[in-house]
């Protein structure tokens, strides 16, 4: 894509993250690098030893007397309220008072003068709990009758029952997918330190600032303008950061008022990962029916999650699930169904994608099941049901209007060669053999929103100083995804200055309040259409400036690179500054954004919930060994949309790392508790990531750069941070190929996920007749 001649760093150009070089070199401070003052305690969590039953005694007088620690605290120290739901259920303790709800449930907290101090005391601690009966699982849930945590939601258009009875064929079946752990490199992290009066600093590594600042003001029973939350920068958070950090900043904010210290908390990766919760595992109840041209007539399915023991995100994340069960396809009757299911786990949240991989993944499967039951190559079915005129409208009666899926895929399936490459595939299995191999290419089309319409809502602050220097803060947060790098940019292109001249600061509630989280893929699209709202009230007041003091009409003012044309005199950018600043003119402007044209009514399953659709479509292949079920990912090529980027090398890598990250969800990470719910995969060493070598042979990724977004976003661009993640289904899909070929693909080989190489073992026996 072209760059604006002249400014360096201006949008829809290749410009390097504004921290890369500080991380390779280490220079990037995280939460834990700031300085700690004189006399700062620490933290440590201590964890309940079962997953449910009554709280009957904690004696933690042995934990007051190790040494080095200061003191504890439990629900009795809270001051305010004990309640930390986002949602506002009032269903999520900081501490439990009376009953434990799942294994890991922190159940005090330990306060101390080193880290190693606090989490060796909180060993010490007698805890007696009367066991009660425990739900880890869907089907134990199910089964003991368990509730659902919050409202279920029903999808339907048109008359599913005489639709599918209608059908010349129906398939019911089930699957199973299973959750993920976030992984960030930088765990939760919390440091809180006191101020006058009732005034408390809480540095965090969150994703929503806003949401900490109400979590720990209710906790310690002040307003909120009493609470600062700072954000320099995350090491990663995926959505496990916009909930499970309010836990670590309450307690340390509750110590930091306690003691009037200095308090951090940072768990070590087991207890991170055993107390926080992760991507829901779901159940998916399907029956489809179909003609026999493949095209789809009704669909009725039902989506059962594992949402832990308190609703969390689990209402919005099972409604987009529904949102995404359709994917890319035309249903013509459709009846989706949620089940957020409460079970005796840790709570469970927001994920990147936040539900949709899970419906999305549903679809993808019924396309597998058609073609398989009608011996065609799953792409022709894919086509026949993709969305197009006559057959636009969504399952939540929110019509396409974007459609760019079947150019998209057509474009792809020319690139890389499809056709000549399913050939050779099917050739290759033909001859038999140990290895048999797999192909598939998977669409994307992916809402872009938040759901819940009162987030679609953003600030920016922006200050030009009189000596030209730009100084910007808004209310996202840099993750590692270069949020902060698009919303510069944009500040750059807006008055036409290099990118240089930009300073961007940490996320603070002191300078933009009330905030969205950073989340939904919405970063860019939210804060840099207030960013350059600010920007746009700054340059109206120059060239206000300008054409009085020059004697011109204001339609002869323009910016141009470093410069302002006034008529025709050229004056430099920050010398117009200075003369406006002698001039007293107002430099400063607060910018804000709310998204236009969404609405939507639960309660009737209708509206307009997203503002538009991002796409992509993605061709994988894959070789499976037979005898063992091991396999690799041999190649991959990718076309996505983002619309007119806004900086196609940030972009790039936002597509490579969710592709890689969803094929993590899909193939090689497994969530396991026992019996008792104890989680069992609680570090590297029992959970696995996606590694170096995981990586696709050949990988061949490309931006759609004739694709321009036709809503007024920011600069025509699309979001980027969830989309990529669900091309990786096409992984999957290619497994299910190769498994099913070792039966003449006759049968669907109904892959769970994660598609470890045990499950694609047991699947191959199962089609062999050798299970």
């Amino acid at each position: 894509m072209k760059t604006d001649v002249g400014i360096t760093g201006a949008v829809h150009g290749h410009v390097a993250h504004d921290s890369a070089e500080k991380h390779v070199t280490g220079r990037a401070d995280y939460t834990d690098d700031i300085p700690e003052p004189v006399g700062t305690l620490h933290g440590y969590l201590g964890l309940a030893p079962c997953a449910h039953g009554r709280l009957t005694g904690l004696d933690l007088s042995a934990v007051v007397a190790a040494p080095g620690v200061v003191g504890v605290l439990t629900a009795a120290d809270i001051p305010g309220l004990n309640d930390i739901s986002p949602t506002g259920c009032r269903d999520e303790p900081v501490f439990p008072e009376a009953l434990v709800e799942f294994h890991g449930q922190p159940i005090f907290a330990v306060i101390a003068e080193t880290r190693d101090a606090a989490r060796r005391a909180a060993e010490l601690a007698r805890v007696e709990i009367e066991p009660l009966p425990a739900a880890i699982g869907i089907e134990a849930a199910l089964a003991a009758g368990y509730p659902d945590v919050t409202a279920p939601l029903v999808l339907e258009r048109g008359d599913v029952g005489p639709a599918l009875a209608a059908a010349t064929h129906r398939i019911r079946a089930r699957m199973t997918v299973g959750g993920q752990d976030h992984m960030y490199l930088e765990g939760q992290i919390a440091f809180a330190i006191p101020g006058e009066d009732d005034e408390v600093t809480v540095h965090a590594s969150t994703q929503h600032p806003t949401e900490v600042q109400q979590m720990v003001a209710q906790v310690l029973g002040v307003p909120a303008n009493a609470v600062v939350v700072n954000v320099r920068r995350m090491g990663g958070g995926f959505g496990g950061k916009e909930t499970q950090m309010n836990l670590f900043c309450v307690v340390a904010a509750l110590a930091a008022k306690r003691w009037n210290q200095a308090v951090k908390i940072r768990p070590d990766r087991d207890q991170d990962m055993i107390a926080t919760g992760k991507r829901h595992d779901v159940v998916v109840d399907y029956e489809v029916g179909f003609g026999a041209d493949g095209v789809i007539h009704a669909v009725d399915a039902t989506v059962t999650a594992r949402c832990g023991f308190s609703a969390d995100l689990s209402g919005p994340v099972t409604d987009r699930a529904l949102f995404h069960a359709d994917n890319a396809y035309f249903y013509q009757a459709v009846r989706l169904r949620s089940r957020p299911l409460k079970t005796n786990t840790v709570s469970n949240t927001a994920f990147r994608g936040f539900g949709g991989p899970q419906g999305m993944i549903a679809a993808e499967r019924m396309i597998e099941e058609i073609a398989c039951a009608l011996g065609r190559d799953p792409l022709e079915i894919r086509r026949a049901n993709f969305y197009r005129e006559g057959r636009d409208l969504t399952p939540y009666h929110q019509r396409v209007e974007d459609n760019i899926v079947g150019r998209l895929v057509d474009e792809l399936e020319a690139s890389a060669d499809y056709a000549a490459r399913r050939a050779a595939v099917l050739e290759h299995n033909a001859r038999g053999g140990i290895i048999a191999k797999g192909i598939a290419l998977t669409p994307v089309k992916f809402g872009i929103s938040f759901t819940a319409t009162h987030y679609n809502q953003a600030g920016a602050l922006v200050h030009v100083y009189k000596d030209g220097s730009i100084h910007l803060n808004h209310g996202g947060t840099e993750m590692g995804q270069g949020l902060n790098t698009k919303v510069a940019q944009v500040v750059a292109d807006a008055f036409q200055v290099d990118i240089e001249r930009v300073r961007i600061t940490k996320t603070t509630t002191e300078k933009v309040p009330n905030t969205s989280a950073t989340a939904a893929s919405s970063g860019s699209d939210l804060n840099g259409m207030a960013a350059l709202d600010a920007c746009e009230q700054i340059k109206a007041r120059l060239v206000a400036f300008a054409a009085e003091s020059r004697g011109v009409a204001p339609e002869d003012v323009r910016f141009a690179p470093n410069e302002v044309r006034i008529g025709a005199e050229p004056v430099p950018f920050d010398r117009l500054v200075h003369e406006a600043y002698m001039a007293r003119v107002h430099l400063s402007a607060a910018g804000f954004y709310k998204t236009p044209k969404i609405h939507w009514d639960r309660a009737t399953g209708r509206g307009h919930p997203f503002y538009y659709f991002a796409y992509g479509a993605a061709c994988s292949e894959v070789s499976v060994d037979t005898l063992t079920g091991e396999y690799r990912v041999d190649r991959v090529d990718i076309l996505h949309d983002v619309g007119r980027s806004l900086n196609p090398a940030l972009d790039l890598g936002q597509v490579e790392g969710g592709f890689v990250q969803g094929m993590g969800w899909l193939t090689t990470e497994e969530l396991w508790w026992d019996e008792e719910g104890r989680l069992r995969t609680h570090a590297p060493s029992t959970y696995k990531i996606p590694l170096a070598s995981d990586i696709p042979r050949i990988f061949n990724v490309r931006l759609a750069d004739w694709s321009e977004n036709r809503e007024m976003t920011i600069k025509r661009s699309k979001a980027v941070g969830e989309p990529p993640f669900m091309l990786a289904i096409s992984v999957l899909e290619a497994l299910s190929m190769a498994v099913a070929s070792v039966a003449d693909y006759r049968e669907c080989p109904r892959l769970d996920a994660p598609a470890t190489p045990e499950r694609v073992l047991m699947a191959i026996a199962r089609l062999t007749g050798e299970a």
